[in-house]
């Protein structure tokens, strides 16, 4: 079986099995996405959506994001980690997001790019999630479970975008890594995956490795 037979297989299981599979971080505007996403770094999205709330309350468009008081934007996002960078950042991209483009979020890659705190995980989310273009989200589980599977052979997050990219249609690419997140906290989690009762187990190069990836 080919990589692009096996990515056929797993889209008509995983379409069935994670029909409902969609971001997990509560937001209602591009821009809300955004700073979720930089709060995500290094912490859970079930936190993030705890403190959300709250911040999305007080800063109600990016314009007031970008006039905020670092240190009461700080002492909101405190729980997420990290909150000094996350909250520079968070500040720093909402202004560059009115000086630059006009209040809205940007929609490709290299206008992402130029934001503070926006790597390509990021852009990914908010370009697939946001404006519906094709977009690979590579994050932990994507790692694992490419790797497990035997979509990839690789650990840097670009490399394994680029490689899936090439066997991943672009109309399936956003579905597929909010999938790869549904499978990998339901079945094929980091600890002690369950292989006896994975769906895609009869494609999985990994199923009977005593050590996972």
């Amino acid at each position: 079986m080919t990589k692009k037979q096996m990515i056929e297989e797993i889209q008509k299981i995983f379409s069935k099995a994670y029909a409902d599979a969609k971001c997990s971080l509560d937001f209602t505007t591009a821009h809300e996405l955004l700073v979720a996403v930089q709060l995500s770094a290094q912490c859970t999205d079930a936190r993030v959506n705890l403190v959300t709330p709250e911040l999305f309350a007080k800063y109600k468009s990016v314009y007031e994001f970008a006039a905020a008081d670092e240190g009461e934007l700080c002492a909101i996002i405190r729980p997420c980690g990290f909150y000094k960078t996350k909250g520079k950042n968070i500040i720093a991209s909402s202004a560059l997001i009115c000086s630059r483009f006009g209040g809205r979020v940007p929609d490709t890659m290299e206008d992402l790019l130029s934001l503070p705190g926006v790597g390509r995980k990021t852009a990914n989310l908010i370009l697939g999630d946001v404006y519906g273009k094709p977009g690979l989200v590579i994050d932990t589980h994507a790692i694992r479970l490419t790797n497990r599977i035997g979509l990839v052979a690789e650990k840097d997050p670009v490399k394994i975008e680029f490689a899936l990219k090439k066997i991943v249609p672009p109309t399936y690419q956003t579905e597929f890594c909010h999938q790869l997140v549904y499978h990998g906290r339901a079945v094929c989690n980091a600890a002690k995956p369950s292989c006896s009762s994975c769906p895609i187990a009869h494609i999985c190069k990994k199923k009977n490795v005593k050590k996972f990836v």
